[in-house]
């Protein structure tokens, strides 16, 4: 199943109006219903940031990520946020996958810039596999508690 997600990544004009709603709707299932954590999803970050998209072959939302560029979230660092996995296809090595793909567009688009996130606490080890380190202390975000990551740029 993860071999055969087709991945997209663009700014917010290349969505169509379907996809949009795709990502704004797994988005809210996972993140305000699911996890039941109230916040203000529509941020207005989507506007100024990249979408990585992961679609099966019927075209349907399996990942989705967002990269921001560097110093608009974290000084210096590139961030990746809003990492989220259909529920129905979780358990099939997604979430790794949605991370590589995150990390080398991440790497394309901002050559040598370091990345960073905030992840929840139950996904920081996925994170570690990818050479995140643990910065600060863990704090509370919309009821989930999270810590930020950092991973140092690349060598080149």
């Amino acid at each position: 199943m993860a071999s055969q997600l087709q991945w997209q990544c663009y700014r917010f004009d290349g969505f169509t109006p379907l996809g949009l709603y795709q990502v704004l709707q797994l988005r809210d299932q996972v993140f305000v219903v699911e996890q039941r954590s109230i916040y203000g999803d529509i941020d207005g970050t989507d506007l100024d940031c990249w979408h990585l998209c992961g679609r099966d072959g019927d075209g349907e939302l399996a990942a989705y990520a967002r990269l921001i560029a560097p110093d608009e979230k974290y000084p210096g660092a590139v961030a990746i946020g809003r990492v989220v996995v259909a529920p129905a296809l979780r358990g099939h090595g997604l979430g790794r996958q949605l991370m590589a793909e995150a990390i080398a567009q991440c790497a394309r688009l901002w050559p040598g810039a370091p990345m960073a996130l905030s992840a929840q606490i139950a996904a920081q080890e996925l994170y570690r596999q990818f050479g995140f380190e643990t910065e600060g202390e863990p704090y509370d975000d919309g009821g989930i508690l999270h810590i930020d990551m950092r991973r140092p740029a690349a060598a080149a």
